[in-house]
């Protein structure tokens, strides 16, 4: 089984590798911003609850940068550890044994940056 990365140099990594693209292809990552800003606006659902459907989904996709990024927006938007498991609940239902597994890297990223905003508070 591979380590748990770290998800805070994680997300700084790809972070930085996206400026590159974004100077390189500012027509598709325009795009795909536009649509990551209307995806996540307030409507019938909150944008906690969007950004735990989100963690869900990078779970589903074993997207550890997803995981970084949605978990870090979740401990801004004051999700507890709860709602995290809870939701990570439902990824396992629906993805069986290997969401298992990447449910347990999400709560590495939620109490990694967890950690950092209890220093904060």
């Amino acid at each position: 089984m591979a380590a748990i990365p770290n998800y805070d140099e994680l997300t700084r990594s790809v972070s930085k590798n996206l400026a590159t693209m974004r100077a390189d292809l500012p027509d598709v990552m325009k795009g795909f911003n536009d649509l990551a800003r209307a995806a996540s606006a307030v409507g019938a659902l909150d944008k906690k609850t969007k950004e735990l459907i989100a963690l869900a989904l990078g779970v589903a996709a074993r997207c550890d940068a997803c995981l970084g990024f949605h978990a870090k927006a979740l401990v801004q938007l004051g999700a507890t550890l709860a709602e995290v498991e809870e939701v990570l609940a439902m990824a396992v239902y629906m993805g069986g044994g290997p969401s298992l597994m990447y449910s347990a890297n999400a709560i590495a990223a939620f109490k990694e940056f967890s950690a950092g905003r209890q220093d904060e508070l």
